[in-house]
């Protein structure tokens, strides 16, 4: 895996930030579109999805290309891949603290168990 840049990871982040671009993002996921097509959901103009996909296009997060007289925007996963990587050093991390948390709690338990006072009919 190439080493990610704190920039990309900061676009990436920021792009990701505003929910009508994640919007487009899941979108995109789908098949590509062009800015009339991605516009139809939302009840803002087509300029401003324009400006949106120009965030993405910073973010490496879209492409758009031509054919013909329709310019189609393409989801780029790569950065996503990143972003996952990246947080995949949480993940361990979190993981990491729940079987800590789980061991606790199963020494929790066997220590209420065994003080536990008998049941009736138990000696």
């Amino acid at each position: 895996m190439s080493t990610v840049t704190a920039e990309r990871l900061d676009a990436t982040f920021a792009a990701l930030a505003d929910p009508t671009r994640r919007a487009i993002v899941a979108r995109l996921a789908a098949g590509e579109a062009t800015i009339t097509e991605l516009a139809a959901p939302f009840n803002i103009s087509q300029p401003a999805i324009s400006k949106h996909v120009k965030v993405l296009e910073r973010a490496g997060l879209v492409t758009r290309t031509r054919q013909a007289q329709r310019r189609p925007c393409r989801l780029q996963a790569g950065p996503l891949r990143d972003v996952t990587a990246w947080l995949a050093n949480y993940r361990d991390y979190w993981d990491e603290s729940y079987q800590r948390l789980d061991a606790l709690l199963a020494d929790l338990t066997a220590d209420d168990e065994s003080a536990a006072p008998p049941r009736d009919g138990q000696s």
